[in-house]
């Protein structure tokens, strides 16, 4: 007979599914290394260095419904051993791609690293509501995403220490060079991604086999296709209004954290000129360091404070903090830009457990829906670069500044729903 504790047999698999939420911050902060460092390597403008976060975030869009079917057919942990694997193919492709030092192949290699993080994202976020009370959901996923921020810090050390190079000649200086150093510095700046991609290549590849041994609960391996409705859930969905606009507020806040982290190097280069690459990483490594306090702050207030509440205040103070990024342009608004990442912490585990919530059968389609939303942050990066491009970057700060406008007013809005829930629950145990 076994007398193994449940949470003992728990542990091992909780760690795993936690440990995704590390591996797929650091891919996703890694591309804020690599905005900058491609748009030394290609010469590019704003809107063309943001394309790095288009394909990527494109990656989500298109495969977040297929993480879904692939959920239903075969279960959550076979969702997690195909997208790590995806995951590790693409960050493989870097080798390739900057030995010829071809732009649109380094931007295919991070559709393919997105592809697999949408089957990780898909998998992950829902297991984690799934296992315990509902009524602890937002909070239990708010943790589970306190350690989303250790990954990300860990993708900009990585890139600060060992993509950028620290060597950033002026036209004038690029001018000059000869062919050949031309040809040399070239080669030297593509080539600085092949090893950290490389290693975090086989290493996300050793997690998808360690995950495919380890025994999961039943609820990470079963099957759902007996309740398997074809295009049905997505339809019933798409006529759910609660439902639809947390979906749209995850399409504004991914665009919102994406856009600011994208830029705060560039924005830092226009507040402080002839500061280096190196010395503004470490402001974006702080607003990293600032989310993952706020993820751990946010989880303890919780415990007294409803959720969407606290999301509607700290909304209300980004765009506080944005407005002041725009209207003075300089270290202090570069400043006020590194602590927007503390109140952005709570949004994106917030948002989505409030948008799966009561869905029952319908979460798995749910929640491929809400991480197609991270497209979001593929569109307005996109818009914010050529903003830039057309103005100033501080300027462009507009984008992330309406994008918290919309967020406030979903928190607000589902706030007022939980609070008539809550009185009517109420009433009917009164009534009982």
């Amino acid at each position: 007979m076994n007398t193994t504790p449940r949470s003992a047999t728990l542990l091992l698999p909780f760690v795993l599914i936690i440990s995704l939420f590390f591996l797929w911050g650091m891919a996703n902060n890694l591309n804020d290394i690599l905005i900058t460092h491609f748009k030394k390597l290609f010469t590019l403008s704003d809107f063309k260095a943001g394309l790095v976060q288009s394909a990527f975030y494109t990656g989500y869009f298109v495969f977040s419904i297929p993480a879904a079917l692939w959920m239903k057919r075969f279960g959550y942990k076979a969702a997690v051993v195909f997208g790590l694997l995806l995951y590790g193919a693409g960050a493989l492709m870097f080798y390739p791609a900057a030995q010829v030092r071809e732009y649109s192949l380094f931007l295919l290699a991070l559709f393919v690293i997105a592809s697999g993080l949408a089957f990780l994202e898909t998998s992950a976020n829902p297991l984690i509501v799934a296992m315990g009370d509902p009524a602890s959901a937002e909070r239990r996923l708010n943790f589970a995403q306190s350690f989303n921020p250790f990954g990300c810090i860990a993708g900009i050390y990585i890139g600060r220490e060992f993509i950028f190079s620290g060597h950033e000649p002026t036209a004038a200086e690029l001018a000059a060079m000869s062919s050949a150093q031309l040809e040399q510095f070239y080669r030297s700046e593509a080539q600085a991604v092949q090893l950290p991609y490389l290693v975090l290549g086989l290493v996300v590849i050793a997690w998808a086999l360690l995950v495919l041994w380890v025994k999961f609960p039943r609820i990470a391996t079963q099957r759902h296709e007996e309740d398997w409705s074809g295009w049905a859930d997505y339809k019933t969905l798409l006529r759910n209004g609660r439902f639809m606009f947390g979906v749209s507020a995850q399409f504004f806040y991914v665009g919102a954290q994406v856009c600011i982290w994208s830029f705060l190097i560039r924005y830092g280069q226009e507040a402080m000129p002839g500061t280096g690459e190196k010395t503004l990483a470490t402001y974006l490594m702080a607003s990293l360091v600032l989310f993952m306090l706020g993820r751990f702050v946010a989880t303890a207030l919780m415990t007294r404070l409803r959720a969407a509440w606290l999301m509607w205040v700290y909304a209300l103070i980004n765009v506080l903090l944005c407005a002041f990024a725009i209207v003075h342009p300089g270290h202090t608004g570069l400043l006020a830009l590194v602590a927007t990442s503390f109140f952005m912490s709570l949004m994106f585990p917030t948002i989505f457990a409030l948008s799966l919530k009561n869905l029952g059968v319908l979460a798995k389609a749910g929640s491929s829906l809400v991480v197609m939303a991270i497209i979001g942050g593929a569109v307005l990066t996109a818009v914010m670069g050529l903003i830039s491009d057309l103005s100033a970057i501080h300027v462009a700060v507009v984008v992330p500044l309406l994008c918290f406008v919309v967020i406030a007013i979903y928190a607000r809005r589902a706030d007022s729903q939980s609070l008539v829930a809550s009185a009517a629950m109420r009433a009917e145990a009164g009534c009982d």
